[in-house]
Order: C-alpha cells, then structure tokens, then sequence
C-alpha cells in the first residue's frame, strides 16, 4: 500500500488514497486539496460551460504554488 509522502515526512504512517496530479506523491485526506476546473464544449464563439466541473487533487504545496504564479 502505497503511504502519505508528507506524514511520512512528519515521522506518521498513514496509507495514500490520492496522487497530486502535478508532483505525483501520494497523499492522505488530510493532505488533499481538491481543485475544481471548469469544463467547457464547443468552439468559439460558441462555448458552453457545463454544470460540473472537473475535479483535480492536489497537495498543500502543488496548490500554493499555482494560486501562487496565477496571481503573481
């Protein structure tokens, strides 16, 4: 079974239920920001924005980081 990367970092043994999409570790519950992007279909000018979004997981660091460079 895969472990949580930053627990383990922390001295703690918890299992992995997720993988950040952006660096690859493993990560608990407590560790896993979710991230919810917005899906659209068609082509412009014709763009419709559907009712449910995409959920990505992330952790704590990966998600600083892009709200981060999407705000500097």
């Amino acid at each position: 079974m895969m472990k949580c990367y930053d627990c383990m970092e922390k001295g703690k043994d918890s299992n992995a239920v997720c993988i950040c999409i952006t660096c690859g570790k493993g990560l608990c519950l407590d560790h896993t920001k979710e991230l919810e992007l917005p899906v659209t279909v068609g082509t412009p000018p014709d763009l419709k924005r559907l009712p449910n979004s995409l959920p990505r997981l992330v952790c704590n660091y990966c998600i600083n980081q892009i709200i981060e460079d999407g705000f500097d």
